[in-house]
């Protein structure tokens, strides 16, 4: 006989809340959930692979709708895996964007961190503008990453 788990034993055990797991029912991503004569949802081992594709997905920043027609995909079986392909191979293309895109955020925030850092230590930021001016001189950049790239090596 399959084990069968609550909405809590799967938040527990997937590191999910269980408010999470509510709402993916809600939305219609949990159409393999059963429910048992209490009317509480029960969930398989086979649920659980579900689950986690539906987590990491949504935590991906795909909207629901679409995580939505994906389990409906899977419901179906293997004539949508062309679809299901297709539809990982988009996200993964734009998931790495994104993250190339936060790689450049937080490239920007560490050169400005050091940029005020060393500013508060001087207890001023102009010495990193052209002088006469408030605008940053060029040379700034490249004695930051020249800093950088020291502390790399001394690492």
């Amino acid at each position: 006989m399959m084990k069968k788990y609550s909405v809590g034993d799967i938040a527990k055990r997937m590191n999910v809340s269980a408010d999470a797991i509510r709402y993916y029912d809600k939305e219609g991503l949990l159409p393999f959930a059963k429910r048992n004569s209490a009317g509480r949802r029960e969930f398989s081992d086979d649920d659980l692979g579900y689950i986690e594709v539906i987590d990491c997905l949504k935590m991906s920043g795909i909207p629901i709708k679409e995580i939505g027609q994906f389990i409906d995909w899977c419901m179906v079986g293997d004539e949508t895996l062309d679809q299901r392909l297709s539809f990982m191979e988009d996200h993964e293309i734009q998931l790495e964007r994104k993250i190339q895109a936060l790689e450049a955020n937080l490239a920007f925030l560490r050169w400005k961190k050091w940029y005020y850092q060393t500013a508060a230590e001087a207890g001023t930021e102009s010495i990193h503008f052209i002088p006469g001016t408030t605008q940053v001189d060029p040379a700034e950049h490249d004695r930051y990453n020249a800093q950088r790239r020291q502390s790399a090596q001394e690492v």
